[in-house]
């Protein structure tokens, strides 16, 4: 990266090559002049265009000494840690969801308490953590115990439990966000167990056929990536002590609850009876398991107390991702 500027912000971004990772880096890059962005992937992930304020790195951080010269190479601002193996691909290989998940987390936080302590570190989990309600209508908050029903979500806990304590011993200054089933993603369907809750309005828009393999009845937490993305920004710029004690350094980010059939019916709303007929219904007992056992209700009162942004509406989301599939 050559010499460094001491009044630069540089801020990391691991999984940097995911939608999510790339929106973020060029929210970041206008939201923060004079910031220069790192973004690291197990590929050099994409740069944001006409900007010199990002590098790509390639870097398998589930290697000690990668972490060592990734996270060598400057004085952080903060840190984004959204590298992973997405709740389908972690369920399907243990081993590489450990590795992934867990052991490559651990490797980073080690650094960054011994070598640049006080560092911001942005942590997305998931509700992936949570598992199944006691009922439908349970609303959960931050100091519901989670009960994690995949390898992802238990995986996601224990370094969430990392994260609240080094940030409580003072070593990182932690933010744990716990993300809803972030839809419409636009790209190609990933590893995650919610993928088709993108794909049943991505697929059908383009003209291309989608399964739905859960119930039309199934309820999730949802929220749009531009809301999502918003968030991410801003939770690195709270202060530390708006977070109460009580939950520690985590928070529910803001979401709504829908159907899979209101998703169908936005779909429909925007791409007609001939976008809807795309989309077959094949139901798979394991995806719809791992679905099924996340919450759909929750308590933002925490998110809303520390200024986090509100999601737009499903139908307005939909009518989004139509218009920039045209643009």
């Amino acid at each position: 990266m050559g010499s460094y500027q001491e009044a630069t912000k540089y801020i990391l971004i691991t999984g940097a090559g995911g939608f999510i990772g790339q929106e973020l880096a060029a929210s970041l890059l206008e939201a923060e002049p004079n910031s220069h962005l790192v973004l690291a992937d197990v590929f050099e992930p994409p740069l944001p265009s006409n900007t010199r304020r990002a590098t790509s790195i390639k870097s398998d951080l589930t290697n000690a000494s990668a972490v060592q010269s990734l996270l060598g190479r400057a004085k952080w601002h903060a840190c984004y840690l959204l590298h992973g193996i997405m709740s389908g691909g972690a369920e399907a290989n243990l081993d590489l969801g450990l590795a992934v998940n867990l052991d490559s987390h651990r490797l980073v936080l080690d650094y960054l308490r011994k070598s640049q302590p006080g560092v911001i570190v942005v942590f997305p989990s998931s509700l992936a953590l949570y598992g199944p309600p006691e009922s439908p209508e349970e609303v959960i908050s931050e100091r519901t115990i989670p009960t994690p029903q995949s390898s992802y979500g238990a995986e996601k806990l224990i370094i969430e439990t990392l994260v609240n304590d080094f940030s409580r011993r003072g070593l990182i200054d932690g933010r744990v966000c716990r993300l809803p089933t972030v839809i419409v993603r636009p790209g190609a369907p990933s590893a995650a167990a919610s993928s088709f809750a993108s794909g049943i309005v991505r697929e059908p828009l383009k003209g291309l056929k989608s399964v739905l393999p859960v119930s039309k009845e199934l309820e999730m937490w949802v929220c749009s990536p531009k809301t999502v993305v918003k968030n991410l920004v801003a939770i690195k710029d709270i202060p530390q002590d708006r977070f109460g004690k009580n939950q520690g350094r985590v928070v529910n980010l803001p979401g709504q609850t829908v159907s899979v059939g209101q998703i169908l019916a936005a779909l429909e709303a925007v791409g007609g009876q001939k976008a809807l007929n795309l989309v077959e219904e094949k139901r798979d007992p394991k995806v719809e398991a791992i679905v099924a056992s996340w919450p759909a209700r929750f308590n933002i009162a925490v998110a809303k107390s520390l200024g986090l942004s509100l999601d737009i509406s499903l139908a307005e989301e939909v009518e989004s991702f139509a218009r920039s599939m045209k643009s």
